[in-house]
């Protein structure tokens, strides 16, 4: 352990990420106390230290090292812009980063909508949290530049402007960005997982600007010094491996002595399954891990050349050697690792 006390500091999310990702680590085999009641729980890996932020902060506080590792979605990975390393996709968390508007415009795209505006001389308005995707958004519409030139997007908060191009406005919104149209946007910009929500208040999603999930990030700072690196490492075999076991299956059938090869050559997906002789020497057990996905297309087979299939949902599958490729870079030298 660092003698300067914990040896790895790392950021969980409050809010919409929060309950999703203590439940994560729990199957992952950490057990968190303390976070109903403080914002620094208590895990049981005495290298670690915990500490839950907005998953808004999570990126630039890992980029500067003032936390190790965090846990945030990629839509704030990418509207920050921090300088992290991307090491491992949880999976959890999904939602769509998406432009809504009132329904009676609905038909229009959102830049139509943006050009009925600017033609005539008026005034876009987009709510949303996502400032710097908005902006980037609006400067890609292909007419963007002829109305405008280089003139940035205005950015509107409480407490600073910027930006010279007042006819493309984006205010900043502290929630409740569904309320805002008609009267106080035109258009919102905001991460949905059903679009109940903006059914509910008039509003349809014309077009989805990203797909988000929740990621393990790590500062450059701690993928460079060896101690926290190889501890790195650990935390993401035991997180990967959860990721992994929700997409397999652990299955055990018996088979006869003559349908053994027959069952193994008809399903490709049974990779170095093991096989047992059973008390019995006509009768053999084959015991493997397949895909959740492929379960449906096997049974057909393993109906007609098994007998007693048992089926179990392994709580983690570790790739530990796949783990060991990971280089300095985030990046994973094999071709089908981490991120």
């Amino acid at each position: 352990m660092s003698s300067q006390g914990k040896l790895i500091k790392l950021a969980l999310p409050k809010g919409s990420l929060e309950k999703a990702t203590f439940s994560f680590f729990e199957r992952s085999g950490y057990k968190i106390r303390g976070q109903d009641r403080t914002y620094r729980p208590i895990i049981n890996d005495e290298d670690i230290e915990i500490k839950i932020l907005r998953p808004q902060e999570i990126p630039r506080f890992v980029e500067e090292g003032v936390q190790d590792l965090g846990i945030t979605g990629s839509d704030w990975i990418r509207e920050t812009k921090a300088g992290v390393s991307e090491v491992l996709d949880l999976e959890y968390g999904q939602v769509r980063l998406v432009m809504a508007v009132p329904k009676q415009i609905s038909k229009l795209s959102l830049a139509e909508i943006c050009e009925n505006h600017w033609r005539e001389g008026k005034k876009f308005r987009l709510a949303t949290e996502y400032l710097n995707i908005a902006s980037e958004y609006l400067t890609s519409l292909p007419f963007y530049r002829d109305y405008f030139g280089s003139k940035a997007p205005k950015q509107i908060t409480p407490w600073w402007t910027k930006g010279e191009n007042d006819l493309a406005s984006i205010y900043l919104s502290f929630g409740a960005t569904e309320a805002k149209p008609p009267e106080d946007a035109d258009a919102i910009m905001d991460v949905v997982e059903t679009g109940t929500t903006l059914e509910q208040n008039g509003l349809v999603p014309i077009e989805t600007l990203l797909k988000s999930t929740a990621r393990l990030i790590a500062s450059p700072s701690a993928l460079k010094d060896g101690e926290k690196r190889e501890k790195v490492l650990d935390i993401m075999s035991m997180l990967k491996g959860t990721v992994e076991g929700s997409k397999k299956l652990h299955i055990f059938v018996n088979v006869r002595k003559e349908n053994l090869q027959k069952l193994i050559d008809a399903l490709p997906a049974l990779k170095k399954p093991t096989v047992s002789e059973l008390s019995d020497k006509d009768w053999y057990s084959v015991n493997t891990i397949i895909d959740r996905d492929y379960l449906i297309k096997a049974i057909p087979k393993l109906r007609k050349l098994s007998q007693g299939l048992v089926v179990h949902e392994p709580r983690q599958i570790l790739p530990l050697e796949e783990i060991e490729t990971f280089d300095l870079n985030g990046k994973n030298k094999s071709a089908k690792g981490l991120p």
